[in-house]
């Protein structure tokens, strides 16, 4: 076969493919255009996702008609005066998006610079349909519609438009964290998902985009070294999330996914997170041009350093001294009303012998909901943390049960229990967390899980696109015991919640349960992830540490602990409980 040169309609569909993955890259492409053209104001409105249109509209210089005809040739940009692509400064400079899309799109530009009139012109998949003046204000519009209509085997592969939407809205968030100086303005079908004025300070922008708790749970960091400076918003380790799709990370003002970086920030946060939790954080790097090399991926998502070293470094020691500078900051706690619900227990404890006058909250205070630590009395002293209770009934006998039987609690989350053949210290919450999911297990088994109605339906806000997806699995929640109900566009209201799981962090468990399903095949049923979906509940549902349990607590956890598979490991993997043998408490002692 000998070797020929493609046309030109052809190389485009080519470079589309690396380019234009999905309606979300079309977008990326045009806002970042938007934001190079100097615009102060950016609104995009979405039909099906992107699939049916892209419409960005924006005020920055606009371009004039020859210029029009001139961008929509491969590689012609006005982003590089010359040569020196290294030290370029733009988000875009390659030259290749316009034409691209207009190759598998139907695409209209309309563009007018400042004191001129306005001119239109609009390609349909790769040919010339039209052009001629057109009535706007200063700036340019673009619309692309019908995205790869006569591609159907690229169009075959895109995923539903609530999928492609999710894609868009993480784009724009994205490219606004990086520029709180403009304005964003995102319309998904005509409702409005995306509002962000300009000239904003970066930690309102960001906490406005992701989390408006993440302003009071959060640290800012400002830490420079040489050429290079490191500045965001990192979320305190009590306000992490079930995924990493939480973590944004800028590189001169480019949104990256860079491996290197998020090594980096694994790494910083490594000994104060547990495996499956991801931090909530917002990064900026700013270096030199000649210190970034962001022309190694089509896309731009990734770069190159020159010294990868010094920014891991960057990342790790600025991320640690911002958030020792916390100090003993943790997540902001809920009510003491709210901390009420958790004492209440299925195990009726035995009356409490007399304690001293003032080691409880004052009535006052038990009814104003403010109760606090400094209603105490001064002079009351209080019993160690591993503490002994008197024996209302006779001690059961060790030697009937494998775990043993309880004679105490260490730090309020490690039940220290004698067996016949040593000493066993469980962990109350990795314990629990597995009995509850092995009974969720053996509820859908046999037919499906129990429901507790809540008396008052809780109503928990999140983004749009998590409502999206929750709403999606609704009647398959509802067989696990989860009753959930559309609220408007960012909520979901609570009725209903699996039986199994008690007075849980209902508002927890619906985010953590929105931010796993993202990571999940839509082909895939829940039940196909249910040890997963079902971990995720147990966790939720299960005693947490730092609660006291009474002996006959600790004692029916023991027992059920005898009987249920797979007890020995929680639902990470971690094991919940070990064993002293007699032996080795002698040989720590010395006496054999």
């Amino acid at each position: 076969m000998s070797i020929r040169r493609l046309p030109e309609h052809l190389v485009n569909r080519i470079a589309a493919g690396e380019v234009v993955e999905r309606p979300a890259s079309a977008l990326k492409e045009l806002v970042e255009n938007s934001i190079d053209a100097g615009a102060t104001r950016i609104s995009i409105s979405l039909s099906e996702g992107g699939l049916s249109l892209i419409d960005v509209a924006d005020d920055g210089c606009g371009m004039a008609p020859d210029e029009i005809a001139l961008a929509m040739e491969r590689h012609a940009t006005s982003k590089l005066p010359d040569d020196a692509i290294e030290s370029v400064t733009t988000l875009g400079f390659r030259g290749e998006a316009l034409p691209s899309i207009g190759s598998v799109a139907d695409l209209t530009i309309e563009s007018r610079v400042r004191g001129a009139d306005g001119w239109y012109r609009r390609i349909d998949h790769g040919a010339l349909a039209g052009e001629g003046p057109a009535a706007l204000p200063p700036g340019t519009r673009i619309r692309v519609s019908n995205l790869f209509a006569k591609v159907p085997a690229r169009r075959k592969f895109l995923r539903s438009a609530r999928s492609e939407y999710a894609a868009c809205v993480d784009i724009i968030k994205r490219l606004a964290m990086a520029r709180p100086d403009i304005g964003f303005t995102l319309e998904h079908d005509g409702r409005r998902s995306i509002l962000v004025a300009p000239d904003e300070q970066r930690p309102e922008r960001v906490a406005a985009l992701t989390d408006r708790d993440l302003a009071g749970n959060s640290v800012i960091v400002d830490y420079r070294r040489e050429a290079v400076s490191l500045t965001g918003v990192a979320g305190l380790p009590t306000f992490n999330r079930g995924v990493a799709d939480h973590q944004y990370l800028f590189v001169n003002g480019r949104p990256v996914k860079d491996r290197l970086l998020i090594g980096a920030l694994r790494a910083a946060y490594q000994d104060m997170l547990a495996r499956d939790r991801h931090p909530l954080v917002a990064l900026f790097i700013e270096l030199p041009g000649d210190q970034v090399d962001v022309n190694v991926h089509p896309a731009k998502t990734e770069v190159r350093f020159r010294d990868p070293g010094l920014i891991r470094g960057m990342i790790v020691g600025g991320l640690r001294a911002a958030l020792d500078e916390a100090g003993h900051r943790s997540a902001q706690r809920p009510s003491v009303a709210a901390l009420g619900n958790w004492q209440s227990s299925g195990f009726q404890a035995p009356a409490s012998p007399s304690i001293p006058n003032g080691f409880g909250f004052s009535a006052t205070a038990r009814e104003a909901g403010q109760g606090s630590v400094w209603d105490r009395v001064s002079d009351y002293t209080p019993p160690p943390m591993a503490r002994a209770e008197a024996a209302y009934a006779p001690a059961p006998e060790h030697k009937a049960f494998p775990m043993g039987v309880a004679r105490g609690q260490v730090a309020a989350t490690y039940i220290v229990a004698e067996a016949e053949d040593g000493l066993v210290i469980v962990d109350q919450h990795a314990a629990h967390e597995r009995l509850v999911l092995e009974r969720m297990r053996r509820a859908m088994a046999d037919g499906g899980v129990a429901r507790q109605a809540l008396l008052l339906p809780e109503v928990v806000e999140m983004d749009e696109t998590g409502c999206d997806r929750l709403e999606a699995r609704i009647s398959e929640l509802a067989e696990m015991g989860l009753e959930l109900e559309r609220f408007g566009a960012k909520a979901m209201l609570v009725r209903a919640t699996p039986a199994l799981l008690g007075q849980g962090d209902i508002h927890g468990l619906v985010i953590d349960l929105a931010d796993e399903l993202a990571a999940y095949d839509e082909a895939l049923s829940l039940k196909e992830r249910l040890d997963h979906v079902a971990a995720t509940m147990a966790c939720h549902g299960s005693v947490r540490a730092g609660r006291t349990l009474s002996v006959a607590e600790m004692n029916a956890l023991l027992r059920e602990m005898e009987v249920t598979p797979h007890s020995g490991q929680c639902n990470h993997g971690r094991p919940t409980w070990i064993k002293l043998g007699h032996g080795d408490i002698e040989k720590l002692f010395g006496r054999k």
